[in-house]
């Protein structure tokens, strides 16, 4: 496959999956703000979101002083602002019609549509009178994407190369989630807590499991009340959770096998001993360590595993 047709499908998927996740990290934020909880610790939610998307210099240039509003209108409708999710889904558009001989029909349709309807759901205020509704359609919409896509392709390397895409993004992504969440609970896991803050930390921590369509397989799994280090758990080392790091590492090192050949096996051999380090891993030694410390490693590593990619398969950025 040429690697222009290759970087135009990996880059799809992964804008598809941006858009989502960034639509997944804007609900929690939305959901666990309706929490009774003071102003200060309701902007370091907003503060956490920024900064853990690398978007806190450039909000402050446009905006100033961080509150929920201005947020969501930054991460939502900003075309400026390159991780939003008008631009996400607009430039899969774009990614997919370079390469539209490539996709199938449905794929090709969906990804107009989605890009289509996005801008009228804004213009008609669909978003300002219910978010969380409109969260749940951009992530719909990607649920949906990646269906046909399944559904519809070849199994040849372009479906390989946009599944990569997909695992990818979704690691680098529930990383910074379980990142910022962690770090913005201030309460010790093991210590004791006021029947208050535990009422608290139970929607806290419900809402960043419903956030990755995770609350109904916790309680499935563990069958008890919610414990920070089972939530680390499952978002980190399950890999029967589907979007944990473990399974998105698992999805990665499958689709890489499927398109590499002498020349590109040393970056299999970098994803396969991150995915073997999380399937060694134990949840209680990760936390001893600590648990910040463990995701940056995690995602610069995630990073390195992208420049990889890039080089051996896709396009190169040019300066």
């Amino acid at each position: 496959m040429l690697s222009r047709t290759a970087d135009h499908l990996f880059w799809m998927s992964r804008y598809t999956e941006r858009a989502e996740n960034t639509a997944r990290m804007l609900d929690v934020n939305y959901q666990t703000s309706l929490l009774p909880q003071s102003t200060g610790v309701a902007q370091v939610g907003w503060q956490g979101l920024l900064s853990i998307s690398e978007l806190s210099p450039d909000y402050e240039s446009k905006y100033g002083a961080v509150s929920a509003r201005d947020v969501m209108d930054f991460m939502v409708r900003d075309e400026k602002n390159s991780s939003s999710i008008i631009s996400c889904l607009k430039n899969a558009r774009e990614n997919a019609r370079a390469v539209r001989g490539t996709l199938t029909t449905e794929v090709w349709e969906t990804q107009n549509q989605t890009y289509l309807e996005i801008f009228r759901m804004l213009r008609n205020g669909d978003f300002e009178r219910d978010p969380g509704q409109f969260f749940e359609w951009v992530k719909f919409r990607s649920h949906l994407s990646r269906g046909v896509t399944v559904g519809t392709m070849l199994q040849d390397e372009a479906l390989h190369f946009m599944r990569l895409g997909t695992f990818l993004e979704r690691a680098d992504n529930t990383a910074r989630l379980v990142d910022v969440k962690f770090h913005a609970v201030q309460s010790d896991f093991y210590g004791a807590a006021s029947e208050k803050d535990q009422e608290y930390d139970f929607y806290h921590w419900s809402a960043i499991l419903r956030s990755v369509s995770a609350f109904e397989i916790y309680r499935r799994v563990y069958r008890n009340v919610i414990k920070p280090e089972r939530v680390a758990e499952l978002l980190i080392l399950r890999a029967d959770m589907p979007r944990s790091l473990a399974a998105s590492l698992h999805g990665v090192v499958n689709n890489l096998q499927m398109v590499t050949d002498d020349q590109t096996c040393e970056t299999v051999r970098r994803a396969g001993k991150l995915y073997a380090d999380l399937q060694y891993a134990r949840i209680d030694e990760i936390l001893a360590t600590g648990l910040h410390a463990y995701l940056t490693q995690f995602l610069d590593r995630v990073n390195e595993l992208g420049v990889c990619i890039s080089r051996d398969f896709l396009v190169l950025a040019t300066a």
